[in-house]
């Protein structure tokens, strides 16, 4: 018999998916694993449906988490740098595994809704 996993730190489910879990986190994670160093003007264009104050809290909850690395260049304007940590690195092959299944869902989706489509 399998254990319950609850909201305890004791349950590396919960755990994994409060890092990644969210509308953006993940997005974020797989931006960085595209672009390798980007800004966060840039980032903010990316993903263009985020809004300055919850890019900045994400980006925040992932630094904090060791997923992400956040360079400031001192000088003016001022410049901020995020790329992957060693530990954000190590969660890209999951996220390409979760991409594809994504993309075999959304192409199976689309041809059911074309094929109903001909159908009516």
């Amino acid at each position: 018999m399998t254990r319950k996993c609850s909201d305890s730190p004791s349950c590396s489910v919960d755990y994994a998916f409060r890092r990644i879990g969210g509308k953006y986190k993940g997005r974020i994670l797989w931006s960085l694993n595209e672009y390798k160093v980007i800004r966060f003007g840039e980032l903010g264009r990316v993903l263009a449906d985020v809004t300055t104050k919850m890019l900045t809290q994400t980006l925040r909850e992932l630094e904090k988490d060791d997923l992400i690395v956040r360079k400031v260049y001192h000088q003016v304007p001022p410049m901020v740098e995020y790329s992957l940590s060693e530990t954000g690195m190590e969660l890209i092959p999951f996220i390409t595994h979760l991409k594809e299944w994504g993309d075999q869902k959304m192409a199976k989706a689309k041809s059911k809704k074309k094929e109903s489509t001909l159908l009516s």
